[in-house]
């Protein structure tokens, strides 16, 4: 039986001042959180604007361009963010502020969804728009302009309808999850925080040779473990404490508690090489038993494996 997929495809969302601080120790493309939950909070503002049978399961980030706001001077080892200056307080002083950094975006998201039929989708289209023109934030940034939605029904393995919906994603890079790349270090004696930091370094080699004059002639070469654009993501939390209340916390209907950001391997791989749709599409899983809060794309993690799931983020 054929596994057809609804899709709704937003493309070239132009997004400024995004949140690039990912993580509390990564820097670059914001979090997997953050996309997911913007598609959750347009989801629930249709639901509350009339649209109560729409549900979107899943959530596909391509990017076309991501510019990162630092700077790096003639001599300095390091880059600084780039900040910006607060209001002066009451007294003519700058006030204190951690510096964020921040990031401007050129991405498209496609969305699975299931409620809306087909004649729905030209009023859903409109209000999806008006709804992003209406001061709606996305991983902290605002956005600037974006192309008219559009819905897609790609049956997965059919070849010829994900041609169709990649070119209209291309030129550009989705964001695909690499912990199978986590597990095979950890699963050699590697903590997480070394596997992580293994495939993100370049290694440089260098090799002597002699030539037939007899002179000796170095070769160096520079090179990462694994092929591949590989960085590392932040795709979720997992909970310290025990679930609770919390004083003056944000929502009191909502129980509280601690957690610390999940992080993993990820890779930028462009969509004409992607096979079937799943590749590249993330949705939220729960693993009570280990606290773990995740964006994954591994939706059929067996029970067995379950402990080693949760000692591979960092």
């Amino acid at each position: 039986m054929s596994d057809l997929k609804r899709l709704l495809v937003i493309p070239h969302l132009t997004v400024h001042n995004a949140n690039a601080f990912s993580s509390p120790y990564t820097i670059g493309f914001p979090a997997m959180t953050a996309w997911l939950g913007a598609t959750h909070a347009l989801q629930r503002t249709l639901n509350a604007n009339g649209f109560s049978d729409i549900k979107f399961t899943a959530t596909a980030v391509i990017s076309h361009q991501c510019d990162l706001q630092t700077h790096k001077g003639v001599g300095d080892f390091v880059q600084s963010i780039v900040g910006t200056g607060n209001p002066l307080d009451k007294t003519g002083s700058r006030s204190a502020f951690i510096e964020e950094a921040r990031c401007h975006l050129d991405i498209s998201l496609i969305v699975e969804y299931t409620g809306i039929e087909k004649d729905d989708e030209a009023l859903v289209q409109e209000k999806i728009t008006h709804l992003l023109n209406a001061n709606m934030k996305i991983a902290g940034g605002d956005i600037l302009t974006f192309k008219a939605p559009e819905f897609f029904k790609v049956e997965d393995g059919n070849t010829g309808d994900i041609q169709t919906l990649t070119r209209k994603i291309m030129p550009g890079y989705a964001l695909i999850e690499r912990r199978d790349l986590m597990l095979e270090a950890m699963t050699q004696g590697q903590d997480a925080m070394d596997a992580l930091l293994e495939y993100l370094v370049l290694h440089h080699q260098c090799k002597k040779e002699e030539n037939n004059n007899g002179e000796e002639k170095v070769t160096w070469t520079s090179a990462r473990k694994s092929k591949g654009w590989l960085v590392p993501i932040a795709t979720g939390f997992h909970g310290l404490t025990e679930l609770g209340e919390a004083k003056n916390q944000r929502d009191p209907e909502t129980p509280h508690r601690f957690a610390e950001s999940v992080v993993t391997l990820g890779e930028f791989k462009m969509p004409h090489n992607i096979k079937s749709i799943n590749e590249i599409l993330w949705r939220y899983q729960t693993e009570h038993s280990n606290n773990l809060y995740l964006c994954t794309q591994q939706q059929s993690a067996q029970s067995e494996t379950e402990d080693v799931l949760s000692a591979l983020f960092c």
